[in-house]
């Protein structure tokens, strides 16, 4: 049976009125959505804002969508639009990591010296031509690894660059693990071996120079905390232009504040060392510049001594014997009670030096004093009127 509204015309309309309603119900949902502000290009609102408020008249442009004649993107708002990107720094370039080139890279011409850490050639380099010294480590009887005392003196000589310290190139390597190979400017002159051959000491212009040269180089080494320990004229090079270089850091050594204790070693002159002391500072390097001083003005050394008591006996003969007044603690060193008992109370540099200038002998002076706080240091050295 038919249903009595089946042909009524009336309730099709209502039918068709009420989808329609149901559809602009619909419609203004959607149109209501950020989905549908974002698709059409309308400018969605934040917190009731204009986006336009923050960026003037320019508006973002949907990312993917292309701009064709008549939408929206065509009007001079979208036209100025500006294209935002992040600034990436360019990462910066670092070397290759490479192994030690190989010693055939240079050819031996002829040995040069000996010495306890090492055998020094003077060779050439087989692509340059240049001349360079070629110091050979001994490792052969090396039971225990690499020997710390190597290991300083490339630390070291790597880290301390400056004018008058010896320049090292590089490390080469042979085909034996105990091979190892530190190459180094060819520096023409032996210090001490020159002086050997000289038949009057230097003139005191060139005291100074070397002086100051010398003090120089020092000063770096204390103040990248470094003490060389083994400072003499045989460990010092020249060139034929007069210039000085520190060389040997077989015995340099880093330390730190507080000091600790170091072991003690038996070529430094100065007397703390000499009497057994454990705890020293930068002074040992100062002691060790004015025996230097001293034998570049006299052509000779300044304290002679085969051993250590020796050496205590006549640096106490020349500059006097110490005691707690001018050195405050010296009779709690260990070796005090094996000192000579004598009675000199007088310091005799003056004797030895007569014609050092009266702030030459000053500077010596505070090189050589007993008490090493009251030492000078090389950055005062370098200010004292001697140089001026």
């Amino acid at each position: 049976m038919d249903s009595k509204w089946a042909n009524d015309p009336q309730s099709d309309d209502d039918d068709v009125r009420q989808k329609q309603r149901k559809k602009v119900k619909r419609f203004k949902r959607s149109k209501d959505s950020p989905s549908f502000r974002e698709d059409s290009g309308t400018p969605s609102t934040v917190g009731g804002r204009d986006p336009s408020e923050y960026l003037g008249d320019e508006v973002h442009s949907t990312p993917g969508r292309s701009s064709t004649p008549g939408d929206a993107s065509d009007s001079p708002a979208m036209a100025r639009t500006p294209i935002y990107q992040i600034p990436v720094p360019e990462a910066p370039q670092y070397p290759v990591l490479q192994g030690c080139r190989s010693v055939e890279n240079y050819e031996k011409l002829n040995r040069i010296s000996e010495g306890t850490y090492g055998v020094v050639y003077r060779a050439r380099d087989r692509v340059t031509g240049e001349i360079v010294a070629l110091k050979k480590l001994k490792l052969d009887q090396e039971r225990n690894g690499f020997p710390i005392t190597s290991l300083r003196e490339i630390y070291t000589l790597l880290l301390a660059k400056h004018p008058h310290i010896v320049n090292v190139r590089e490390i080469v390597v042979g085909d034996k693990l105990s091979q190892i190979f530190i190459v180094m400017d060819f520096i023409e002159h032996d210090l001490k071996e020159l002086m050997s051959g000289m038949r009057a000491p230097f003139l005191q212009s060139e005291v100074k120079t070397l002086m100051l040269q010398l003090l120089s180089a020092t000063e770096l080494l204390h103040e990248n905390w470094i003490m060389h320990r083994d400072l003499k004229t045989s460990n010092l090079l020249l060139n034929n232009q007069g210039e000085i270089k520190v060389a040997d850091f077989g015995l340099a050594r880093r330390y730190g504040e507080p000091q600790g204790l170091m072991t003690q070693p038996v070529v430094t002159l100065s007397p703390e060392l000499l009497l057994g002391s454990k705890e020293y500072t930068t002074a040992v390097d100062l002691w060790s510049i004015g025996c230097i001083f001293a034998e570049l003005v006299n052509n000779e050394p300044l304290l002679p001594g085969k051993s250590e008591a020796e050496q205590l006996e006549k640096t106490f003969k020349l500059l006097g014997m110490p005691n707690d007044k001018i050195w405050p603690g010296y009779s709690k060193l260990p070796l005090t009670s094996h000192v000579p008992n004598f009675v000199q109370p007088y310091n005799l540099l003056r004797t030895r030096l007569p014609y050092l200038t009266e702030n030459g002998l000053d500077l010596m002076s505070k090189m050589l004093t007993y008490d090493p706080v009251k030492r000078i240091t090389a950055e005062e050295a370098l200010k004292h009127p001697y140089f001026s």
